[in-house]
């Protein structure tokens, strides 16, 4: 989830302190897309002989500027002397443990190793308890793996330690780098392949989370001083351990790491550790929506959450489907069927997955490097189509998440659930996070002056840029194939009917809008921000951003896999959660949007003012479909729209915006009926 790097330099070796010292600013700017809530660097002192850790709560090239960085640098790598030199870095995305609390943030100090780790430890918890003997400080994850790895290396070598933390142990995704405070060993590691390295295999080695990153750094740097060099990926569950003392270089296998006696450190100088502030006010970029505390004040606030159920039943519905008559454009005929199901082209009765395999033959390599691109949030459509790519069709994927500040962290550990256990690299695009959630909160307090529902997607514009990443790192990586897991049963057509466009029921792709319709959607939205001038703000230009990525980006060599396999809601919930734990949300029994944060926000508008959401229009599409009975949709639906006050507490929160305002405001709004 994270952007780790670093470099490793034998004694013997002749490169100038400049290539070096520019070399690990370079790798370190280039990893920053990775994460950019905090960061940190751990070096080696050569005059003190001291393990140094330097972090904070801000982005890497801010990191860089600061003069504690420099001189951390330059005692590492601007020194002449003897002995092996690194530095090594961390670029970090918050998961567990807020990046305001130093303790949490990269490298992490436990038992005498310093660690930077990309990925999750989604059992953490679970590793605690069972290891009653092992002392926990801080909320991170990576601290229990640390723990571990101590542990298990007391009566064996290092490699041995982490292959049985990692391999044994952990749950989830793991790519390290590891130190210790008494051992001449720098040890790499990963569970699911994001790592690569760069090196000559003699006195220089270089490291980071993708290949992207060194092949720009490749292009960026002077090489020509290495000689040549060879770059690798070390695979799903692969290691590499690097002497301090001779530069050797071994490789390792999970299944079959052999003991191998390590060299003690004496004169041991304890790791100093020191932080940096950031110059500017944070609230913490990590909230689980599924630890949310209850107490006095959250009884408070569930309360102000209304759900007129009552009301909202009374409401007259389409005779075949769910949709009741506040939906835009509706009507019935004498049997009180909607258009919309009158216009309903069945659309779960995909051709064979043979079919699929037949297609994806030629795009098969021998080489061994990924072959497909699977865009993943974590959600359980994208779960099982990674499944059924690696585990059906064969595949050699790679993933690829675009984190814009509202995938959550039960989205996040997801990811890191079926990612660690099939051995399959997650390539992380991390949005500013800071300027996304800023966007979206200028957005609300503007629709909050004037609510009006056709301008709520506004709210989620930011996300699709989803798009134009994952057009860009398939040109990155040479990959052609990309498949993706949209369902058909998620056209909604109310968000942009609510902004005046009528329903287009012959469009190809759900997300489709005919140009004419595109010309509507801009002149809506245009006079609702005259309306509230407030609309008026920074986010200007990331919403435009974000249409041109949804319409404009080229998408070839693409295809949905549930154009080919039967879409079956029992069968993907219990492919997902058996085979990999897939977690649920604590406030929803459904499966659907749980790992979105604006999705419980704004179907709980929706729901109040207009007296369904989009569950609604799922269930019916399942309706047309004969998968599910009517009477079967309307149960779960009346259960599925009820508020979820952990969801919303989470998304008002991590945008800065008070849950008592907003809500107050929202219940205000005039009802439909």
């Amino acid at each position: 989830m994270c952007g780790i790097f670093g470099v490793i330099v034998s004694e013997n070796a002749t490169y100038s302190s400049g290539f070096l010292i520019k070399s690990v600013k370079t790798l370190a700017k280039l990893s920053q897309r990775r994460g950019k809530d905090s960061s940190g660097l751990c070096a080696f002192n050569q005059e003190s002989k001291q393990i140094e850790v330097l972090k904070g709560p801000v982005r890497i090239n801010e990191l860089l500027k600061r003069p504690e960085s420099s001189r951390l640098i330059h005692n590492a790598l601007g020194v002449n002397s003897s002995g092996c030199k690194y530095i090594y870095g961390h670029s970090r995305l918050v998961t567990n443990g807020t990046q305001l609390n130093d303790n949490n943030n990269q490298p992490v100090v436990k038992d005498g190793i310093v660690g930077v780790h990309n990925g999750i430890v989604t059992n953490v918890d679970e590793l605690w308890d069972k290891y009653t003997d092992l002392n926990r400080e801080n909320e991170i994850d990576t601290e229990v793996m640390l723990a571990l790895v101590r542990k298990f290396a007391k009566n064996g070598s290092l490699e041995e330690g982490v292959v049985k933390a990692v391999r044994d142990e952990v749950l989830g995704t793991v790519s390290t780098a590891l130190v210790f405070e008494d051992y001449d060993r720098f040890v790499l590691a990963t569970n699911n392949g994001s790592l690569y390295v760069l090196t000559n295999w003699k006195d220089i080695l270089f490291f980071a989370s993708e290949i992207y990153i060194l092949n720009e750094f490749e292009k960026k740097s002077d090489l020509s001083v290495m000689s040549s060099y060879d770059k690798k990926q070390l695979r799903a569950n692969t290691g590499i351990a690097v002497s301090l003392e001779t530069f050797g270089i071994s490789e390792f296998q999970f299944s079959s790491v052999t003991h191998k006696e390590t060299t003690k450190r004496h004169n041991i100088q304890p790791i100093k550790i020191s932080t940096v502030n950031s110059d500017r006010q944070q609230i913490s970029t990590v909230m689980d929506l599924n630890l949310i505390h209850f107490n006095p004040k959250a009884e408070v606030e569930m309360k102000q959450l209304i759900y007129p159920v009552d009301k909202i039943k009374e409401l007259k519905r389409c005779s075949k489907c769910l949709l009741p008559e506040t939906f835009p454009f509706i009507n019935y005929d004498e049997e009180g069927v909607c258009n919309y199901c009158h216009n309903y082209k069945k659309s779960n009765q995909p051709r064979p997955l043979s079919e699929l395999m037949n297609l994806v033959d030629p795009y098969r390599r021998k080489d061994g490097k990924p072959d497909v691109l699977l865009p993943f949030s974590g959600g359980r459509d994208s779960t099982y189509v990674l499944h059924v790519v690696k585990e059906e069709l064969g595949l050699n994927p790679i993933t690829y998440t675009y984190d814009w500040g509202m995938v959550t962290d039960l989205a996040r550990r997801n990811v890191a659930r079926i990612c660690g256990k099939l051995g399959v690299e997650n390539i992380i695009v991390a949005a500013d996070m800071h300027w996304k959630r800023e966007n979206i909160r200028k957005n609300i307090t503007a629709w909050l002056k004037k609510p009006e529902l056709g301008m709520i997607p506004l709210f989620m514009a930011g996300d699709k840029f989803f798009f134009y990443y994952a057009h860009k790192i398939k040109k990155q990586l040479g990959i052609e194939l990309e498949i993706w897991g949209v369902n058909h049963l998620e056209n909604t057509n109310f968000k942009t009917g609510f902004a005046g466009l009528r329903p287009e029921f012959d469009k190809k792709r759900i997300y489709s809008v005919s140009l004419q319709n595109q010309m509507k959607l801009f002149g809506f939205v245009g006079a609702n921000m005259l309306k509230s001038p407030g609309y008026f703000n920074q986010s200007i230009l990331d919403s435009l951003g974000s249409f041109a990525s949804r319409y404009v980006t080229p998408k070839s060599d693409y295809y949905h896999l549930f154009d080919y396999a039967q879409w079956d809601e029992k069968h993907i919930e219990d492919t997902i959660i058996n085979n990999y734990h897939w977690e649920k949300a604590v406030d929803t029994d459904s499966t659907w949007r749980i790992g979105d944060g604006t999705a419980s926000f704004y179907n709980y508008i929706y729901t109040l003012v207009a007296g369904f959401s989009e569950n609604d229009t799922f269930r019916s599409n399942q309706i047309r479909e004969g998968m599910i009975t009517r009477e079967e949709a309307l149960e779960k639906i009346y259960q599925e729209n009820k508020p979820r006050y952990n969801s919303v507490k989470w998304y008002l929160e991590i945008l800065g915006l008070s849950f008592e305002a907003t809500i107050k405001t929202i219940n205000q709004i005039p009802r439909m009926y």
